[in-house]
């Protein structure tokens, strides 16, 4: 089998990995001068490879969309487990953080990444650099590819092709989403892209960003709708940003006016934080409230968020200020641009794509990766999601060849 991968993430180098181990000939054709360049802006953090909680528990982290049990099957093809095992494979120690997270020793992803190309080049794997995706023709149930190289227009025909050109957050790795009019001219539905894992804006008030900006949030519990996360929050200059907002960004994005509801001290009710406050004695009244940011032991972002924000009623009344305390409205304007979202919501629709990642209306082209129509929140599920999909994309592939003889 001659087959095409365009895009080399994870998704694209993974998919390369399973078809070349069985024997295909493939070539990966980037449109950047070299490979997984959003991988190794990911591992800037450290590299969260996965999450090392109970596959039940992980495939509830991905977004509605894809039949029940699709991501069940996916993670139980190529789990968690097996990507701690595959990077070990590699020579990448690998470890779980005391929040469940596995990082490599090394919090390094270039290690890794050129192990990991070195051993695709000795498989036989093939790749073209600076090959930019123009045109898709399929053509006697082959495909013909038409790419952008330097300033010329190169073809070459393929019997298979999986796409894995990434969503559209961090457009300088190469993940642009401007294949979108390609599928779209074959007919491929796709739902537009928006920003997620991303910060949100907000309008501050100058006393809270002089006081409390680039401060942390932690030990809240964040509300939206129905939901509510337990993490940390960021207080910037243009809003806010966080691991326990990510989460939420979906039920945001669904509000047509978002609002965040912060819990300042959700280990504590209204009544006993009351009563840490009356535990002062002879305080005036006038010093309720530094009397309270001092008894609740309030992080410096907390204190100014609570200052600010609470009424001159609020803040004379032990109670209210209390129930304030554990309930404090943030009003948002909207997500950041999604240019400097960590992940993209949209994509290629589920509905077009059959359970090994088969675009339906055109057999033997797949597609992996950020450009399906999935979301999930940062913690190791986005690349999880990445690896878990080239996998199947691969597997799929190769199970169409041999059905097709």
């Amino acid at each position: 089998m001659n087959l095409a991968i365009v895009g080399a993430g994870p998704a694209g180098l993974r998919a390369a990995e399973i078809a070349s181990q069985a024997g295909a000939s493939v070539t990966i054709f980037d449109g950047k001068p070299s490979a997984g360049r959003k991988f190794l802006v990911a591992g800037h953090g450290g590299l969260n490879l996965t999450h090392s909680e109970a596959l039940e528990q992980f495939a509830k982290r991905y977004s509605e969309g894809a039949s029940d049990g699709f991501w069940t099957s996916l993670l139980q093809e190529f789990s968690n487990q097996n990507l701690k095992s595959w990077a070990e494979a590699l020579g990448i120690e690998t470890f779980i953080g005391t929040s469940g997270r596995i990082f490599p020793k090394e919090f390094k992803a270039a290690p890794l990444l050129r192990r990991w190309i070195e051993r695709l080049r000795k498989q036989g794997v093939t790749f073209k650099t600076r090959h930019y995706l123009k045109d898709i023709t399929p053509t006697d149930d082959r495909f013909l590819l038409g790419f952008h190289h330097y300033e010329n227009t190169v073809k070459y025909t393929f019997d298979r092709v999986i796409l894995a050109l990434g969503g559209a957050s961090w457009p300088e790795t190469g993940s642009d989403a401007l294949w979108i009019p390609i599928l779209e001219h074959l007919g491929v539905k796709i739902t537009p892209f928006r920003p997620a894992n991303c910060g949100w804006e907000k309008s501050w008030k100058p006393d809270i960003l002089a006081l409390a900006e680039g401060e942390p949030l932690k030990n809240i519990e964040v509300t939206a709708g129905t939901k509510t996360i337990s993490g940390e929050l960021l207080i910037t200059r243009y809003g806010l940003e966080g691991g326990a907002l990510y989460q939420l960004g979906r039920t945001l994005r669904e509000m047509e006016h978002p609002v965040l509801m912060l819990d300042l001290k959700p280990s504590f009710s209204a009544q006993e934080l009351v009563d840490k406050i009356n535990q002062g004695h002879g305080m005036s009244k006038d010093d309720l409230l530094p009397r309270a940011v001092n008894a609740w032991k309030l992080s410096k972002a907390a204190g100014a968020l609570l200052s600010s924000l609470s009424t001159p009623a609020l803040r004379n009344t032990p109670l209210p200020l209390a129930e304030f305390a554990k309930a404090l409205p943030i009003p948002l304007i909207g997500p950041r641009p999604i240019a400097e979202a960590i992940s993209s919501a949209g994509g290629v629709c589920f509905s077009e794509l059959n359970e090994d990642l088969m675009v339906k209306r055109l057999p033997g082209l797949f597609v992996a990766g950020e450009m399906i129509d999935w979301e999930a929140p940062t913690g190791g599920y986005l690349l999880q999601g990445a690896f878990s999909t080239g996998t199947r994309a691969a597997q799929g592939t190769l199970r169409h060849l041999k059905a097709q003889g």
